[in-house]
């Protein structure tokens, strides 16, 4: 019996204005941590410690979940962070859409339910995570940066595909490998 840290989401390309998003957050020298271009991704379900034993039936439950749904278009806008911007956690940019994520989110979800995965218990907030902060230092600087960014349409991003990740985590930051993909 084989463990690994997964989840299932939506790989994002490296996006030029996101680069240079990303270029503007490094020059305000904040303690952060940035997502790589290469790690950029929607999560729509994490799943945490997960049996390799269960790989064909998530995959089957991500075929389900996104059975009837055609390639659609979502809209990188937007920058705001978690919590709060008292006491900010994480960077994120925003995405628009018709609710379709949400929608495929929900059905993998409950159809995960008998396999041990608890159900999501926050409602389902659709964004990139561009980097995590590890402390204020130079908050006002980046802060200034992300109201820059507020109404900032970054990318229009064809979905085509929903993918099973494995995480390593390492001292220099995860390792993503994709397991499975299904295409919509």
């Amino acid at each position: 019996m084989s463990i690994f840290r997964g989840f299932i989401a939506i790989d994002i390309p490296a996006i030029q204005k996101l680069l240079i998003f990303e270029e503007e957050i490094t020059k305000t020298s904040a303690d952060i941590k940035l997502v790589e271009p290469k790690n950029i991704h929607i999560t729509i379900k994490f799943l945490g410690d997960t049996d390799e034993k269960y790989i064909d039936e998530i995959t089957r439950s991500m075929k389900d979940s996104v059975r009837g749904i055609k390639p659609f278009s979502i809209t990188f806008q937007g920058t705001g962070v978690f919590p709060n911007k008292n006491y900010i956690k994480v960077i994120w940019v925003g995405i628009i859409d018709t609710g379709i994520i949400e929608t495929i989110a929900h059905a993998i979800d409950t159809s995960l339910l008998p396999l041990g995965f608890k159900k999501e218990q926050r409602g389902f907030s659709p964004h990139l995570t561009i980097g995590r902060v590890k402390t204020a230092r130079n908050k006002t600087q980046l802060l200034k940066v992300l109201e820059r960014y507020t109404k900032e349409e970054f990318a229009v991003h064809q979905v085509q595909s929903i993918v099973l990740k494995k995480s390593e985590l390492t001292p220099k930051g995860p390792i993503y490998s994709t397991l499975r993909e299904v295409r919509l």
